[in-house]
């Protein structure tokens, strides 16, 4: 279902959109015009109960009408988290997990701009708990983010990463 987008060659952040925010404050500042607040009420307290949720069979369904694309069989840990703010860019793959507390982030406020691209999880691969996904990743099938780690540069098919940054590890 879900596979690297790019040759590994291509970096995350050549797969952001960037979108500038004029102002005398940060881009966080302008979060309003970026996306309606009452959506991201709406996604907030859907990702909430999702989050507490202990049914993976409801958890997948509620994060479906958020527009997550979750593959058959998908496990989400208990407090994981999916982007608040644009949920329908997150994939999780086929048999795929995302561990406790890990989050999967498709957005980025800076200073002058905010940024926003997809993470993909590829089928079978595995988010350790406590991880955090920048946006623009993607994490290939059957590889494995230990726990706790940030993941800021794809993850190729099978590969295990761990540490911040996420680095390979030796074998």
């Amino acid at each position: 279902m879900a596979t690297a987008r790019e040759p590994a060659s291509v970096s995350r952040h050549d797969r952001l959109d960037r979108n500038p925010t004029p102002g005398p404050r940060n881009s966080l500042w302008q979060w309003p015009d970026a996306k309606h607040p009452l959506r991201v009420a709406l996604n907030y307290v859907v990702v909430v109960l999702a989050r507490i949720c202990p049914s993976l069979r409801a958890k997948n369904w509620l994060l479906r009408r958020l527009g997550v694309t979750v593959g058959a069989g998908a496990a989400w840990g208990l407090e994981s988290t999916p982007d608040v703010f644009w949920p329908e860019l997150v994939t999780v793959g086929e048999d795929a997990v995302v561990g406790y507390d890990a989050t999967l982030l498709c957005h980025e406020f800076l200073q002058d701009e905010y940024r926003t691209g997809e993470v993909v999880v590829g089928d079978r691969a595995m988010v350790g708990a406590g991880a955090v996904v920048l946006p623009g990743v993607t994490i290939g099938e059957d590889a494995q983010v230990a726990a706790n780690s940030l993941v800021v540069e794809d993850v190729p098919d099978g590969e295990t990463v761990a540490g911040v940054p996420a680095e390979p590890l030796d074998r």
